[in-house]
């Protein structure tokens, strides 16, 4: 089965047809997704969907760009008393962010530095957000002892030196829709090299769209193009690209060690 380890599905840009994209992700061999919920807003409504269906996941943490409208204590609180709940497997997305210029660097690395305590203190992997911003990320991830607890790097679009760093602290390089583009040669060669036990897919749906849809609305059920790509690149086939990411994600997000739901059975 596939399994997207990265989407927004509560994002408004679903609000005229959330259940018809998610049951084509269904038709379309999508096992597992595990649904972001960044802030605020779309924390309740990821921890909604997640709850209304059994094939969905739910991460909840506090985006870098929203950093300057966190209350820090309060909602670290909010989201530390969530991640007990059934369906919750990972804290994120967080991270850093210096391509949009909405929240200051040092209040960014100190929200994702308490971010990744908080995951420490409960033993809970983390998905990283990373723009323009591998440097810092990398050392702050080294500097807060990431590397106990690991977790993703979510569509990955940095060097080979720098995922290998990322590796080396027990993290998972995630590729979404930019690796299926003609022109993406580091992206890449980078796949190329990842072990092949520490590699994972997802679309980041609405965005980042794969070829063909490159420009359109990207859904869950487009992560079978990202696969496609995964196997070309590696020489492996479509089964087992499908079988290696979805066992990969259900390793890094514990899945064996979530209780059984009881929704839509």
């Amino acid at each position: 089965m596939l399994f997207d380890t990265h989407a927004h599905l509560d994002s408004p840009k679903f609000d005229e047809d959330r259940e018809e994209t998610i049951a084509r992700a269904k038709e379309a061999g999508v096992g597992n997704i595990v649904n972001i919920g960044f802030n605020r807003e779309t924390i309740p409504t990821t921890i909604a969907l997640a709850e209304k269906h059994d094939f969905i996941y739910a991460a909840v943490g506090w985006h870098p760009t929203d950093a300057a409208d966190m209350r820090l204590e309060e909602d670290l609180a909010w989201i530390e008393s969530l991640c007990s709940h059934p369906k919750v497997v990972a804290i994120g997305e967080i991270g850093l962010d210096y391509y949009w210029d909405t929240s200051p660097k040092d209040v960014q690395q100190l929200v994702f530095r308490e971010q990744i305590r908080l995951a420490k203190r409960i033993g809970m992997p983390i998905v990283i957000h990373n723009r323009d911003a591998h440097e810092d990320v990398i050392r702050i991830l080294r500097e807060e002892g990431a590397a106990e607890i690991g977790g993703i790097m979510h569509c990955y679009s940095g060097s080979w030196e720098t995922a290998k760093q990322c590796l080396d602290m027990n993290f998972y390089i995630s590729f979404g829709g930019p690796v299926t583009f003609k022109n993406a040669r580091v992206p890449k060669e980078v796949l190329a090299r990842v072990p092949l036990d520490r590699l994972l897919i997802e679309t980041d749906a609405p965005y980042l769209t794969p070829h063909p849809y490159r420009g359109k609305r990207n859904e869950s059920s487009y992560v079978q193009f990202v696969a496609d790509s995964a196997a070309e690149i590696t020489g492996l086939s479509r089964e087992k690209i499908e079988e290696i990411t979805d066992r990969n994600a259900r390793v890094c997000f514990r899945l064996e060690e979530k209780a059984p739901t009881n929704a839509e059975k």
